[in-house]
């Protein structure tokens, strides 16, 4: 069996920076000590660098099956461990969507062998497949995704006789796109009988705005209240919505959690002006006051989860007018440096990073062994060098699509190493050709 030591690093895990070493035997986590030695074991000093559990991401879009040249599950989930991400859980709206069991199986099996980082599928909520939610075995995938704001094909729940059957069948977490489709589409209507299709940008956070988001939201958790149900609001973008969370119970006792995305901790209304149609996500970016609401309460635990909604799109689709430009960005890469740069700028602890983006996903989705650097866990560990600067251009872009939303920037930390379930996947800029990622298993 394989051994691996990892000699005097920096470990960040369970709100604690201990110096120390780590031996890896086979794919899980053997020993975590001080001064090590080990016969027959390969020996990686990383000299003081710090050592973090892998990041969990529970919100990607990797684009497989039908929607592949824009990105697959290999060519993104490779970009992933580049970044120090050693799972994630992808969405439902590709090509067919992930709306029975059938092709829910179908994408597990697409991943197998294939899949650089450990892998789940959220399995997508309609507004006509609630007997296939309630056949869905509870360990089978991370949860049940519903966009209750538009997307593409069938995959909008409107009817809310739909929505409320679907909250009160199932037990497990159901993850919730918030935006009011209606709101949307009457902001909309407005800009383009002034505009046309050419609508300026910097309209999209009032096109798809606050109050889009909050009366969505606000609707979805009043529902879990009634219901009972286990609901988890993605990507919060609005200062406003922060109100609605609680952080006076632990996360293992929450019934309504919430996540952040990258984009909305780090980009604001300002930056369309330089930026334009490569940062328009849904939810859209908003202003910077809204960004400080959203740091404020990820700190102080409204917020449970940082994650990316990386949603790559070729450039040639992004460049373009408003209304044909797609929403969405890759960040899966520049996650995990972006927050490190956000902690060198004093915004959040190294620990602090580590709980929304490690422990608290495992939580969250109750994932087995994973989300902790502990003895007897899977051995998911990502290195990083805090004194390494590095600017992202074209030639070290790892996406599919070519781009990023980060192009020029200089991050001022550099992930060195990432170890999926043992395995040495991404080093230095060098990548295993095996791709030994798993399916995640739940204890639930």
């Amino acid at each position: 069996m394989k051994r691996t030591l990892i000699k005097n690093a920096h470990i960040v895990n369970e709100n604690t920076i201990v110096a120390g070493d780590v031996l890896i035997e086979g794919d899980r986590i053997e020993r975590i000590d001080r001064d090590i030695s080990s016969e027959n074991a390969q020996v990686i000093d990383v000299n003081g660098n710090h050592l973090f559990p892998g990041i969990i991401d529970d919100q990607v879009h990797f684009r497989e099956p039908g929607l592949t040249h824009k990105g697959d599950i290999a060519s993104e989930s490779r970009a992933a461990v580049a970044g120090g991400i050693t799972s994630y859980m992808e969405q439902p709206n590709t090509n067919p969507q992930t709306v029975t069991l059938e092709k829910l199986e179908e994408k597990f099996a697409m991943a197998t062998n294939r899949s650089h980082a450990n892998y789940s599928f959220l399995f997508g909520g309609t507004n006509d497949n609630l007997e296939e939610i309630k056949r869905l075995d509870k360990k089978a995938c991370s949860g049940v995704k519903l966009f209750l704001g538009s997307s593409t094909g069938n995959m909008l729940v409107d009817d809310e006789e739909v929505i409320e059957k679907i909250f009160s069948s199932t037990e497990m977490v159901i993850s919730a796109h918030c935006e009011d489709e209606g709101t949307i589409r009457s902001n909309l209507a407005l800009y383009k009988e002034k505009y046309g299709d050419d609508i300026p940008v910097k309209y999209h956070p009032l096109i798809r705005s606050e109050e889009a988001c909050y009366l969505s939201s606000s609707k979805a958790i009043e529902l879990a209240q009634k219901t009972g149900a286990r609901l988890h609001v993605f990507h919060l973008s609005t200062g406003k919505e922060t109100s609605l969370f609680r952080n006076d119970i632990p996360l293992k006792d929450k019934k309504i959690t919430a996540e952040v995305c990258i984009h909305h901790l780090w980009f604001s209304d300002e930056d369309y002006n330089t930026k334009g149609t490569l940062i328009k996500w849904n939810p859209a970016v908003k202003t910077a006051e809204d960004r400080a609401q959203l740091w404020e309460a990820l700190l102080d635990d409204r917020l449970d989860v940082i994650a990316t909604d990386h949603a790559p799109h070729q450039w040639q689709e992004k460049d373009n007018v408003y209304t044909k430009a797609p929403s969405g960005g890759p960040l899966v890469q520049h996650a995990l440096p972006a927050m490190l740069d956000k902690h060198k700028q004093g915004f959040i602890s190294l620990e602090k990073i580590v709980e929304k983006m490690c422990h608290n996903p495992a939580i969250l989705f109750d994932l087995d062994k994973r989300g902790y650097i502990r003895e007897g866990y899977y051995a998911d560990v990502a290195i990083a060098d805090l004194k390494s600067s590095w600017m992202v251009d074209k030639n070290n872009i790892a996406y599919k699509c070519g781009w990023s939303p980060f192009e020029d920037h200089t991050f001022g930390s550099q992930i060195t190493h990432t170890f999926v379930n043992g395995h040495l996947a991404y080093e230095n800029g060098r990548f295993s050709e095996e791709a030994q990622g798993r399916r995640l298993a739940f204890d639930r």
